[in-house]
């Protein structure tokens, strides 16, 4: 009867120790019934772990994998106790009865894990490595900030510490839904930029499957179209008719930022565009304005006639030695838009404590249903109605005074060129509807 070695103990294990000079590990044979080929490695250091020795599934026999002898590491002692070793080895024992390599079966289940991690990141991971992959693209630091400052606002407060694999619909709709009526411009772009990270992280296999962001076929069927809510989304416009009791009550207004939105309302530009604009980029003598293609919204250089108003406010500004801003801040960088929206919000409290209405726009209402105060952007809407309605300027040169891209392809080959000379009579009529 073959004989069998006396099984280890509990308190065998524990007071195992290196042998004197020991310079390689040592292998002891735990024994007892039931557990074949484990043994207890004791290294030069008093270090102990649990071996597996085997037989590799195999017969040998032509055609068939030969068999091997291998070793299977079953963990640290005491992190793995003597009970939970042979339970370890029982386990894997059969599996090799079913022919199963249990260090194969490891390898493949660690290259999953490995492959499941290389997969996993976050929102707020995916949206910083879209935003440093696409800024190159985009005109300047500010429209990256734009980028940045919509999704940490709006997105991150759900989205930022889900797993890009893990977003669905409803994690869209919890982000949107909110801010969908009240601000119905920032929640489209916002959507539009939720789907650009995630089409970002589908094409970097971080995710599969459909987009939940995209609008056509998805989310048109859950909210309501932009332009269906936009009448409290777009910014809020002064109704044209009440433009020269504005700009009446704007010239009495001191200040950069009182001087810079008139300009603004002369010119019809955009606020951010006239923040930017440098002495450089006016002409007072040919009464012209040139914006450089890097900053204005289409990326193309925009010619801005200069009516008389508009050139005569400019000759009455200080000039700064070491400042090129035609409308520096008092800390000498640019104005902010809080600026321009200042000035009104200070006319429009002095209207209303003079018992008038104020400068509003009546089609546009807050949260609580009151008229929301016209924004300095607006008034391009109001320069836009006031010229469709009254005048008879040709609508093409309408939308070349506001640097917009004409959508119908064929009229905007048909207008090539900058119609300067229109669009300089178009800008002395505003200008002397504003001064009425």
């Amino acid at each position: 009867m073959p004989r069998t070695a006396a099984a280890l103990t509990d308190k065998a294990v524990q007071h195992l120790k290196p042998q004197p000079g020991q310079t390689r590990p040592i292998t002891h044979a735990v024994g007892g019934p039931g557990v074949k080929g484990l043994y207890l490695q004791v290294t030069p250091n008093g270090g102990k772990s649990w071996l597996l020795r085997y037989t590799e599934p195999g017969t040998g026999r032509k055609g068939e994998p030969p068999q091997k002898r291998r070793e299977m590491g079953l963990g640290a002692y005491p992190l793995v106790t003597l009970k939970e070793a042979r339970e370890k080895a029982i386990e894997i024992l059969k599996r090799l009865v079913q022919g199963i390599d249990p260090i194969a079966e490891r390898n493949a289940a660690r290259s999953a894990l490995l492959a499941s991690r290389a997969t996993k990141i976050t929102f707020e991971e995916a949206a910083r490595q879209f935003l440093e992959a696409k800024s190159p693209e985009w005109k300047n630091a500010k429209h990256a900030q734009q980028w940045t400052n919509t999704l940490t606002t709006y997105a991150f407060p759900t989205l930022a510490k889900l797993q890009v694999r893990d977003i669905d619909t409803p994690h869209i709709l919890e982000v949107l839904q909110p801010i969908w009526k009240v601000k119905t411009e920032t929640a489209d772009r916002l959507r539009g930029r939720i789907e650009a990270v995630l089409d970002w992280a589908t094409a970097r296999k971080y995710r599969d499957g459909s987009n939940p962001a995209r609008w056509k076929g998805n989310l048109e069927a859950m909210l309501p179209k932009p332009s269906k809510v936009a009448k409290n989304g777009n910014h809020a416009a002064l109704p044209f008719a009440e433009a020269p009791a504005f700009m009446k009550h704007l010239r009495k207004m001191e200040g950069t930022g009182a001087r810079a939105l008139e300009f603004t309302i002369l010119t019809a530009t955009r606020s951010g565009e006239v923040r930017g604009a440098k002495w450089d980029e006016i002409d007072l003598e040919a009464g012209v304005w040139t914006i450089p293609a890097g900053r204005m919204k289409m990326g193309k250089e925009h010619m801005v006639p200069l009516t008389e108003d508009a050139v005569a406010l400019l000759k009455a500004l200080p000039r700064f030695e070491d400042n090129n801003l035609v409308f520096p801040a008092s800390r000498g960088g640019e104005l902010s838009d809080m600026t321009l929206a200042a000035v009104i919000k200070r006319m429009h409290e002095s209207e209303t404590k003079a018992g008038r209405k104020g400068f509003i726009d009546p089609k546009q209402t807050d949260r609580n249903g009151n008229p929301k105060i016209a924004t300095p952007h607006g008034f391009r809407s109001t320069f836009r109605d006031w010229a469709g309605e009254t005048t008879h300027h040709p609508r093409e040169v309408i939308e070349h005074a506001l640097a917009h891209q004409l959508k119908d392809k064929a009229e905007a080959a048909y207008a090539r060129g900058s119609l300067f000379q229109k669009r300089q009579a178009l800008m002395e009529d505003w200008a002397a509807y504003c001064a009425k």
